[in-house]
């Protein structure tokens, strides 16, 4: 298994007026801000499934942080084995009962966690395993941990654990996680450094609404394929068999529609990764592209920088798919012969969002879009 390093796995943004943190880690192969190839993206993420499952092989609850560790708790679960409840927290206003707190350096700071089925699932597992895409104080989830104990006593018998790809958790903050009863794994470990001073000199801008002009061929892909909703919980297996679901009827669809050797780009949208990640895996191993990239779009205000070697050198400002009026934006945008949208946002919202969408990618250079509503 790939040895994985803070080359592979870190680039530094500067967040976009954002007074609470100026500076935002990128993950160039976490498929959220950068395209990246499908298969290396879930190979990391299943790097760290499997250190996960090593050390606590008995967890059979894993809770994922929305939006952008979303797929990586999946991958966590599924290394876990098929009988694995997963269920990541969501910035959705849902039915339901949910737990609120907050995530306290984000530009959107409210995170919710279905409390529907929670207590049985606690009841279920000896461990519960916290993953997020990188770990810095931990205090997200010592706060979050303290709300669940307050509904949930059972969870002060339970073994703990916050799994991460990146973690710069400094030995004081790492002794008030094991004084809160959680134990700590991550694929890689940073060095201390001040990513404050190093963004400090950098001019950034907003991303821009995409300009005016021809709208790229749009195409809506229909599935039969049903997946069950992590944002209310499933179990790992039943989540993954409706992935592959999802993957054989779209990959095959695509592959009638477009001819053999060109480039195609596989976007997520928001807190739905995972399935856009399963789709360009399957699309890549089919050999048909000459190239398959995946990525998502993101609520983060990542600011653009042109200068040599910084992580996000274009974006665009775009509606969100799940409505509300919000805004969202998609990075590092190149150009591709075709390129799919996966998404379970509300059907008209994603009717509303798509043209814009596709007005962006027109925009680079693509000719032909689809949008798969799941």
């Amino acid at each position: 298994m790939h040895a994985y390093t803070a080359a592979d796995t870190l680039r530094v943004a500067k967040r976009y007026q954002n007074p609470k943190r100026s500076y935002l880690l990128v993950n160039p192969l976490q498929a959220k801000h950068i395209p990246v190839s499908p298969a290396a993206s879930l190979d990391m993420m299943a790097a760290l499934g499997a250190q996960v499952a090593a050390a606590h092989p008995e967890a059979r609850l894993v809770i994922g942080f929305a939006e952008t560790a979303t797929a990586i708790g999946a991958a966590v679960a599924a290394g876990l084995g098929p009988d694995c409840v997963y269920l990541h927290t969501t910035r959705e206003l849902l039915a339901g009962d949910w737990i609120l707190f907050q995530e306290e350096h984000s530009h959107a700071v409210e995170q919710r966690l279905c409390a529907d089925q929670l207590a049985a699932w606690i009841e279920a597992t000896p461990t519960v395993v916290f993953v997020d895409d990188e770990l810095s104080t931990g205090r997200t989830l010592r706060n979050m941990v303290r709300q669940l104990r307050e509904r949930f006593p059972l969870l002060a018998e339970r073994q703990l654990v916050a799994a991460s790809i990146l973690s710069r958790v400094s030995p004081e903050d790492q002794a008030r996680l094991a004084a809160d009863g959680v134990a700590c794994q991550c694929l890689v470990r940073l060095e201390d450094r001040d990513y404050d001073q190093l963004v400090a000199p950098l001019s950034v801008e907003e991303a821009p609404p995409p300009p005016p002009g021809p709208l790229p061929a749009l195409n809506t892909l229909s599935v039969k394929a049903a997946l069950p909703d992590p944002r209310r919980g499933a179990g790992i297996g039943a989540y993954l068999d409706g992935c592959r679901a999802l993957a054989e009827e779209l990959v095959p669809a695509l592959r009638r529609e477009l001819p053999a050797g060109g480039s195609l780009l596989v976007l997520g949208t928001e807190e739905c990764m995972y399935p856009a990640l399963a789709v360009g895996a399957a699309a890549e191993a089919s050999g048909h592209w000459s190239a398959v990239r995946c990525h998502a779009t993101t609520r983060s205000p990542i600011g653009i920088c042109h200068e040599a070697g910084y992580p996000i050198q274009n974006g665009v400002l775009l509606p969100s798919f799940y409505g509300d009026g919000r805004r969202t934006y998609l990075y590092d945008l190149a150009a591709y012969d075709a390129a799919v949208v996966v998404t379970d946002a509300p059907e008209a919202a994603a009717a509303a969002a798509h043209p814009q969408l596709a007005a962006a990618l027109g925009q680079r250079g693509c000719p032909r879009v689809y949008l798969c509503e799941i």
